[in-house]
């Protein structure tokens, strides 16, 4: 823009620190694919990264495998995570039965439809829901873990229960 005078005035307003802080003095390598490197990039500071990284550090990239009772903690935290699923999902499903309402509707029939269908099916499976977390270190505490997933599916059916009750179908 020019002034009144004929001078010329900056439009911009000076850039941030950051941007002073780069290094503007570098040479801008343009790359096989057109593109100049991005700001503040420097190439001396990956190049260790690559391939031509240190023996030290590819050994610490090398993952032991897991021990026998790691893998029997991993299974367990795994499982309890299984078994309190169904207790995660009962706030959501009260609040369906809730949003439904107690009359004789299509949609609040349903919703106590897959209320009782899900934890049936889910305790009707029980042994294979926990076959894959199923090791000899870790069967006894296996048993606390179905016992709080079959709780948990029993709390889901006195809701829908409850939910009958509420409708009047229940003598």
């Amino acid at each position: 823009m020019l002034s009144r005078t004929g001078k010329a005035i900056e439009s911009r307003p000076p850039p941030p620190q950051w941007v002073l802080d780069l290094d503007p003095e570098a040479p801008k390598r343009v790359k096989a694919g057109g593109l100049p490197d991005p700001p503040g990039y420097s190439a001396v500071a990956t190049k260790g990264k690559g391939h031509n990284a240190s023996s030290k550090q590819s050994q610490a990239a090398v993952r032991k495998a897991p021990t026998p009772v790691e893998m029997d903690a991993l299974k367990l935290k795994k499982a309890w995570e299984v078994a309190i699923a169904p207790a995660k999902q009962l706030p959501m499903n009260a609040v369906g039965m809730w949003m439904t309402g107690n009359s004789l509707q299509i949609f609040s029939l349903f919703m106590v439809f897959t209320l009782f269908k899900s934890p049936l099916q889910a305790l009707i499976g029980l042994n294979t829901t926990f076959s894959r977390f199923e090791s000899e270190g870790i069967k006894s505490q296996m048993l606390m873990v179905k016992a709080v997933f079959v709780l948990t599916n029993l709390l889901a059916l006195g809701l829908g229960i409850y939910k009958v009750n509420q409708m009047g179908l229940l003598p």
